[in-house]
């Protein structure tokens, strides 16, 4: 597999020698704030160093509406140019060293050589997705009224034998987790059971689980609406953690940012979740409306950094399984997909930074005694506080670019792939 122009490291170099004097002096100055309050900011650029997430397959092409889609030049046409993209933005960013590969759309014709290449460009394999919202061209029975939960059992066998293949390739690419989201639901009242269609559900996941090697997870996705717009089958995270708690140890819940009714306490439901010992991992994106799938941190950064506020809490009071797979899930309409990656990995490893400064024993202390403005204060304090020097300082140590977007534009990344990849109608590089 060809990889076609790539960003050197000479020329990284060179561009950290613009960035790197300011760098210096606000990491210095940052430095001497934060040791006033008792932290360490080497021990945090260390932590910011070893957070990792994972970027999505499908997020590197420009996505689309119900209306229109814009393609973009030198979007990637196969998974190979799709791993290089990813490996641009490790490249630069060093902390997406993962991919999440989404089944059919990156089916490899042959799984080892694929993996030995996304190896080769420093990459290695996330989740891999399951497509059964969507019938796939040659596909014999049509999802159009259900996949995993439809009426009729050859439909569901057809689901289940998706998601086993699924499982398969995943073992060949060194996965160890298989995503599971279905638009199963109905459009108008009366047209499924309720409890019927939940049953079904239950039962085909059971034959996924059954075929999941000892050291896998499963991840179910849930969605209250859309593509199934009056009901969805597996509609929230209550729902998702009964079948998890069924299905039995090795499934837990994904939590996707843009899947939650308006104004939903997400970061509550990522606390109860972590309690319950079923939270398995995230989609990080960010809404508007619904689910926008907008770049992550770009209109409720505070709802960002509340979520990691409980991650890093019940981190350190040993609370729930911190076992969690950390993926992005996006669809970039009218932006250079790979800066819009860059921005999102950078804004969801920054709520983690953020997150470790909160004063954890001032917390307690004014939650103990009901001082309600104390404890805003607190959470307050440490997202105001910019750890842009951390996150710099953090990618200068791994050999990253000090700003990632000014050098990727800098490299002319974009218009070298624009005349190495002509463009083609039916990419399968974003979602439409």
């Amino acid at each position: 597999m060809e990889t076609g122009f790539r960003i050197s490291p000479s020329f990284l170099e060179e561009q950290n020698k613009r960035f790197e004097s300011e760098a210096n002096r606000e990491y210095d100055a940052l430095g001497e704030a934060l040791e006033t309050r008792g932290i360490s900011i080497e021990l945090l650029v260390r932590r910011a160093g070893a957070f990792e997430v994972a970027l999505p397959s499908w997020a590197v092409g420009t996505g689309g509406t119900r209306f229109a889609r814009f393609p973009a030049g030198g979007e990637p046409r196969t998974v190979g140019e799709k791993l290089v993209d990813c490996a641009t933005v490790h490249q630069l960013m060093r902390i997406t060293p993962r991919v999440s590969p989404h089944i059919p759309w990156d089916k490899p014709a042959e799984p080892q050589a694929l993996k030995a290449f996304a190896e080769s460009l420093g990459l290695g394999f996330d989740a891999i997705n399951s497509n059964t919202f969507q019938d796939q061209p040659g596909q014999n029975l049509s999802y159009k009224f259900g996949s995993l939960t439809h009426t009729d059992k050859a439909v569901r066998r057809q689901a289940i034998e998706h998601n086993l293949e699924c499982i398969e390739i995943g073992k060949k690419l060194g996965s160890k987790a298989l995503t599971v989201w279905i638009g199963d639901g109905s459009n108008l009242p009366g047209q499924i059971s309720f409890r019927q269609s939940l049953d079904r559900y239950l039962e085909s996941l059971r034959v996924i689980v059954n075929h999941l090697p000892n050291d896998w997870r499963l991840f179910l996705e849930y969605k209250p609406y859309e593509p199934a717009l009056y009901a969805t089958v597996l509609n929230d995270w209550g729902t998702a953690y009964y079948c998890a708690t069924d299905l039995g140890s090795k499934v837990f819940c994904l939590v996707d940012l843009g899947h939650h009714l308006p104004n939903t306490n997400i970061e509550m439901v990522v606390s109860r979740l972590l309690q319950f010992g079923k939270l398995g991992g995230f989609h990080f994106n960010d809404s508007k409306y619904g689910d926008d799938d907008l770049d992550a941190g770009s209109i409720k950064p505070f709802q960002l950094f509340l979520v990691f506020h409980e991650l890093v809490s019940a981190g350190e009071e040993r609370r729930g399984n911190q076992n969690l797979s950390y993926m992005i899930d996006q669809s970039h309409n009218v932006t250079d997909p790979l800066e819009s990656l860059m921005l999102s990995a950078e804004e969801i490893q920054r709520a983690y930074v953020q997150a470790l400064l909160v004063d954890q024993k001032a917390l307690a202390a004014a939650q103990e005694e009901n001082d309600a403005i104390m404890a805003l204060r607190i959470l307050k304090e440490a997202f105001r506080t910019d750890v842009t020097p951390i996150l710099r300082r953090a990618r200068q140590n791994a050999g990253g670019a000090l700003d990632p977007i000014l050098t990727y534009r800098a490299s002319g990344y974009r218009a070298h792939k624009a005349k190495e990849r002509p463009a083609r109608s039916g990419t399968s590089a974003g979602i439409v």
